[in-house]
């Protein structure tokens, strides 16, 4: 399941409601699931990390709701278009499917603030650090955000999740260990892992699996 997120489909309201009660947990997709290569605009340079498949199947052999939320600018800056994504995307699919992993959902967010032409062009509530892609998989999949979790290469992830109360963990992978050495630089307090099978390993401890 694929979707492009906009700001006028999120509804914060709904947060909280009484139907919401399972928890999941939330992937960046590059630097994250696979290496951050500047910009990915073709399915052949999309390369899983190891164990990276092995850790998204041990949340599904667990029915934990695995939802990617991804930032793709390129998209607005002209670099690759909607179509194209989705064709990366299947890849990803197919990759994961290979160690017995899936997806429940990918959102991703193809607008930049200041690049590009409208209607990508836009200050929108999608793009991470905002959490609209994460309230729209709540309201879409009836989750618990406060008891769910993110995991990502970047600042951006975890302000994210802190935004909607979901714990975040911080991957080596990607840019993480830059993030890291900034983030302890200016004292913040943070989940770190190697990478996601770790991360995983923190979560699913967490929840006294």
């Amino acid at each position: 399941m694929r979707h492009g997120v906009s700001a006028s489909s999120v509804t914060p309201s709904r947060v909280g409601a009484a139907s919401v009660a399972r928890r999941g947990v939330f992937l960046d997709r590059d630097g994250t699931l696979h290496p951050d290569v500047d910009f990915l605009r073709e399915p052949g340079q999309l390369s899983l990390y190891p164990g990276a498949g092995a850790a998204v199947a041990r949340l599904n052999d667990l029915g934990i709701p695995v939802i990617l939320v991804t930032n793709q600018s390129g998209i607005a800056r002209g670099m690759l278009d909607e179509a194209r994504l989705e064709a990366i995307h299947a890849e990803l699919e197919r990759q994961l499917a290979e160690h017995g992993a899936r997806l429940d959902a990918i959102y991703y967010c193809p607008h930049h603030p200041t690049e590009g032409s409208p209607p990508y062009r836009t200050a929108c509530s999608c793009r991470k650090p905002n959490p609209g892609m994460l309230i729209q998989a709540s309201q879409e999949h009836q989750l618990d955000l406060g008891g769910s979790w993110i995991v990502g290469d970047s600042a951006r992830d975890l302000q994210a999740g802190a935004a909607v109360g979901a714990r975040g963990v911080l991957v080596a992978t990607g840019k993480g260990a830059s993030t890291a050495g900034g983030l302890r630089e200016r004292g913040s307090e943070f989940v770190y892992a190697p990478d996601l099978a770790a991360a995983v390993d923190t979560i699913l401890e967490a929840q006294g699996r």
